[in-house]
């Protein structure tokens, strides 16, 4: 429904595309005459309608008064879109209730336009705004989503420093529990009875052969995988060495071949404390000074996005912007003796950063 009606929103202005490029052209060359109420409102609809719609070049010219529409077509547009609005939401009356000589909107649009000048666009003004405003407390995951896709998914490195509160804790409700699969474990890593820790052993430990198990690198999966759908889960770290991430299910397990993006593992590796680098082909150095002392991991598997923070920063660290096409396994690896690897329970939440009230919800 909502997809629906944001369409009539937006496909009213591609109609206009010819107009607008020409606009684009004329207001170089021509002297800017101050904005009427009506092409103010239509700039802050597109800047309204930009938050709650994927990134769209249309509404951000408009909203940045790039593409300045004449008006008239802005007072016509303003009143279709409050008609569409009204007919697609519930059959209200709405110009019936404001202009009850008038229940025909389209002899209404026309009588408008005839009169010219800023007629008194208030009632459809509002009643569009409502609209806006209804479908951002009835979506309010759509803010998140798309702060996700337009400042992490389409950039590796260099994101923006801090999570947004409301963003953090939208992919914090995907959290789930995850824990280690001991028949994927390398013999040489020692599993917690709750399967929630692991550490290197002194000793290789007596197993049965399986091409399921790690027999190579210090690694073990999760039990749970995932084929769809948001999750993220969250572990404690050491300072030499680990390598956390997800692996495909037909990834091969065995033996030391690199466990990079090519062969199946989407991981991240701190090597003997002096190497911090996302294991993609060829592998991209990140700077020491992100490695964290805790981990957050966020996949969604639609979006194709997995991406690290500093949990204990809230930070960005690395994404990896994929097409996934199989079940994935969270993985998990470390060589250290001293200090174990831990998953941390999903209902474990932090605090907003924010002294006093939040400035990022």
């Amino acid at each position: 429904m909502m997809k629906e009606c944001l369409q009539f929103l937006i496909e009213p202005a591609k109609k206009l595309k010819i107009c607008l490029k020409e606009t684009r052209k004329k207001v170089k060359h021509v002297k800017k005459e101050p904005l009427t109420e009506s092409q103010l409102f239509i700039m802050e609809l597109a800047r309204e309608l930009n938050r709650l719609c994927r990134r769209s070049d249309i509404l951000a010219h408009i909203w940045m008064g790039e593409d300045v529409w004449p008006p008239h077509t802005c007072r016509k547009f303003i009143v279709e879109t409050a008609n569409i609005l009204g007919m697609k939401e519930k059959p209200m009356q709405v110009y019936a209730d404001v202009y009850p000589e008038k229940r025909d909107w389209k002899a209404l649009l026309l009588s408008m336009l005839e009169q010219g000048g800023e007629y008194d666009m208030g009632p459809f003004k509002r009643f569009i705004m409502d609209w806006t405003r209804d479908q951002r407390s009835r979506h309010p995951e759509l803010i998140p989503r798309n702060w996700l896709a337009q400042k992490q998914k389409t950039q590796k490195i260099g994101c923006i420093d801090y999570i947004p509160h409301r963003a953090w804790n939208w992919i914090c409700d995907a959290a789930v529990e995850v824990s280690l699969d001991s028949d994927t474990a390398n013999p040489a890593l020692v599993l917690s009875e709750d399967h929630k820790r692991m550490h290197c052993g002194l000793e290789r430990r007596e197993v049965s052969s399986s091409l399921r198990r790690f027999d190579g690198w210090w690694c073990c999966l999760a039990s749970e995988g995932f084929s769809s759908g948001r999750h993220y889960w969250e572990v404690e770290v050491g300072d030499r060495d680990w390598r956390l991430g997800v692996a495909e299910e037909s990834a091969l397990r065995k033996g030391y071949r690199p466990l990079n993006a090519q062969s199946g593992y989407h991981t991240l590796r701190l090597e003997r404390g002096t190497e911090f680098k996302a294991l993609t082909v060829p592998a991209t150095s990140l700077p020491l000074s992100l490695v964290p002392q805790r981990v957050g991991i966020y996949l969604d598997f639609e979006e194709g996005q997995l991406s690290f923070y500093d949990t204990e920063k809230r930070s960005h660290i690395y994404t990896y912007s994929e097409k996934f096409t199989e079940k994935l396994y969270p993985v998990f690896g470390t060589v250290e003796m001293a200090r174990e690897l831990v998953i941390r329970r999903a209902n474990v939440r932090e605090p907003c950063l924010c002294k006093g009230p939040c400035l990022f919800c």
